[in-house]
């Protein structure tokens, strides 16, 4: 019974980290609206703060979805064996000049590769994907 109450709490808290920044975004509001309603002199200066600072630093942390759909693509392509061709860039190409271009920190290049290495045979490959398409079922 105890499992059942941590997979619900691990459930709750992986939402919590996906909309972070909806979130983050809808608190922002509310504070500079009611401050504004009310009358208070700060609203201003809590909207540009929190559309200017907490916002985009929530979005930092905790919104990469975007940025990973290319690693499911890349490993997708790895599972259903398509034929590569000469010009066409390798995932760790792909993940090497994002980062040079600047698209990826640090930390996001570093667990970026990680998640590549993860993936390095074609069974590493086909067991990730396995569980991605599990996950997103559970969903």
């Amino acid at each position: 019974m105890s499992d059942a109450g941590g997979g619900e709490q691990d459930s709750v808290g992986r939402r919590l980290r996906e909309n972070a920044t909806g979130i983050v975004s809808t608190l922002v509001t509310a504070v500079w609206m009611g401050a504004l309603f009310t009358n208070q002199d700060w609203w201003l200066a809590a909207m540009l703060v929190g559309y200017v600072a907490v916002v985009p630093i929530t979005a930092m942390l905790f919104d990469d979805d975007d940025e990973e759909e290319w690693l499911d693509e890349a490993i997708d392509d790895r599972v259903s064996n398509r034929s590569s061709d000469e010009h066409e860039e390798t995932p760790l190409e792909t993940l090497r000049r994002r980062y040079a271009e600047g698209e990826l920190s640090e930390a996001q290049f570093e667990r970026k590769l990680d998640q590549l290495l993860e993936t390095e045979t074609m069974e590493d490959a086909e067991e990730y994907a396995r569980r991605e398409r599990e996950t997103e079922r559970e969903r």
